[in-house]
């Protein structure tokens, strides 16, 4: 089945190529979507009528898109996960995740606009490519954290004076635990 597309379609075509696609993807998804209509000689007149609203629609949706990867930018998200020993994650960050984050810093993306080769396993910071628009991709600066520690902060190492303070500290708080039992 020939079409022409209304719209730029992933991974199919660009507004006003011709393409070729099966039928029934053509009449179930395409054609009902607005996003491609029949090739014939009529259409593709009407089509040239409808070209530079078209267009001028296309380029509107860009440039919004250009500002959500401005905006996205400048947005620095944080992800505060649980750890184990070696600080391995328990689980990992998914893209669902990081939409999440990024909805509750303010800014509304899709789950599958980013673009995750594999889920994140290990703290750290992370430079994620979003998907925006065909021709608009954005970068994302996300920071993996252990839970309760700030994102700026980094892991304090404990000194040598430091360690048996501690130590004495914790075993008086285990004795003092073990009276208030008996």
């Amino acid at each position: 089945m020939k079409l022409i597309l209304r719209a730029d379609v992933d991974s199919l075509g660009r507004l006003g190529d011709v393409v070729t696609v099966k039928a029934g993807y053509g009449r179930n998804y395409l054609v009902p979507q607005g996003l491609a209509m029949p090739a014939s000689k009529a259409n593709v007149k009407q089509f040239e009528l409808e070209r530079k609203k078209l267009q001028v629609k296309a380029d509107a949706l860009r440039a919004v898109a250009q500002e959500l990867a401005e905006k996205v930018a400048a947005t620095p998200v944080s992800i505060a996960v649980r750890v184990g020993e070696g600080d391995k994650l328990y689980g990992a960050v998914t893209a669902a995740n990081i939409a999440d984050a990024m909805a509750e810093a303010g800014v509304e993306i899709d789950r599958r606009k980013i673009l995750l080769s594999d889920p994140i396993r290990s703290l750290g910071e992370f430079d994620i490519e979003i998907k925006l628009h065909p021709e608009v991709r954005g970068e994302l600066k996300l920071a993996v954290v252990k839970h309760g520690q700030p994102a700026d902060e980094e892991p304090v190492e404990e000194t040598a004076e430091e360690a048996p303070v501690a130590e004495e500290a914790e075993a008086t708080a285990d004795a003092e635990a073990e009276s208030a039992e008996a």
